[in-house]
């Protein structure tokens, strides 16, 4: 089974799709999106993570600051009044947007102030079966999921701890907690009305092997994409290699036998702004100047 990965899954979520430049290649060069840096904390580790406040690095994970919910509606207001092409605000970070409340506040005066926005949210999905519903009322459409395997023996190679409800779990008893809410979260968001893309880093000698698997787990709970992002090492996995372009391709044909594979991500940092596939940005106008740099981690 074969998928087109730019021309949106037809289904009850095109008009969401159509104007969403992380979901859909037509529109990465016609609609932007801003991220908000509003999510301090994260609540598991993975390996290859770094999370960090710097004007240097371009990459997910990375702010220059950190927003309350109130100056995170500010930014919205003067980002649209420098692109009014942008139809996404878009919570991704520094930390993980359901570790802490700060998002899901952000998103309803946003919801309330600019209805016509879709709400967006990027989760390692450990709490998104208790939180689905807050987001869906909190006017959150979309949301990508980041699961870097398909059984707890990789996501545990992959995730070393998580904290939930005040546990703090390591190992297979973390991965199987973490595996078991992201496919869960992802069907209670699918039952109420959002539409989701997977996140899977691929590393090589860890879970390459498992793109396609992630896929079909994804696509069961309810997924409409998935996004395949060759690994930059770094962290604990710093000495571990990033995936060639032939390894990547067959990730991504592996994972297409089950999903459509969105294939223009730009791994952009938790405060970026502007039209990714345009190449127009204008977070240097709303957080102050940066460099771009090469490394590369998940929010």
């Amino acid at each position: 089974m074969s998928f087109c990965a730019n021309q949106p899954a037809p289904g009850r979520y095109n008009h969401l799709i159509k104007k969403h430049p992380c979901f859909n290649g037509e529109a990465h060069a016609r609609f932007g999106r801003i991220h908000l840096p509003v999510s301090p904390a994260c609540n598991i580790r993975c390996r290859f993570c770094k999370r960090s406040l710097n004007k240097d690095e371009n990459r997910p994970g990375v702010s220059s600051c950190l927003l309350t919910a109130q100056e995170a509606l500010e930014t919205v207001e003067r980002a649209l009044g420098l692109c009014t092409q942008i139809t996404v605000a878009g919570i991704a970070g520094p930390g993980d947007t359901l570790a802490t409340g700060h998002a899901l506040a952000a998103f309803r005066l946003i919801h309330q102030r600019f209805p016509h926005l879709i709400n967006c949210l990027s989760t390692n999905g450990l709490r998104l079966p208790d939180k689905a519903r807050e987001a869906a009322e909190a006017g959150v459409r979309t949301i990508t999921v980041t699961m870097n395997g398909a059984d707890v023996d990789t996501v545990a190679k992959v995730c070393s701890c998580i904290v939930y409800r005040g546990q703090y779990l390591t190992g297979r008893s973390a991965a199987e907690k973490l595996l078991i809410s992201q496919q869960v979260g992802i069907r209670r968001a699918v039952d109420l009305g959002i539409a989701v893309k997977v996140n899977t880093v691929l590393i090589p000698g860890v879970n390459d092997h498992q793109t396609g698997e992630v896929a079909r787990l994804a696509a069961a709970a309810g997924a409409e994409f998935i996004n395949v992002i060759p690994l930059i090492p770094q962290h604990e996995f710093a000495k571990y290699r990033a995936p060639d372009c032939q390894e990547m391709n067959a990730a991504r044909e592996a994972a297409e036998r089950h999903l459509p594979v969105f294939r223009h991500c730009r791994r952009c940092r938790a405060d970026a702004c502007g039209i990714p596939g345009a190449g127009i940005d204008f977070a240097e106008q709303l957080y102050g100047q940066r460099e771009a740099a090469t490394t590369f981690s998940h929010g």
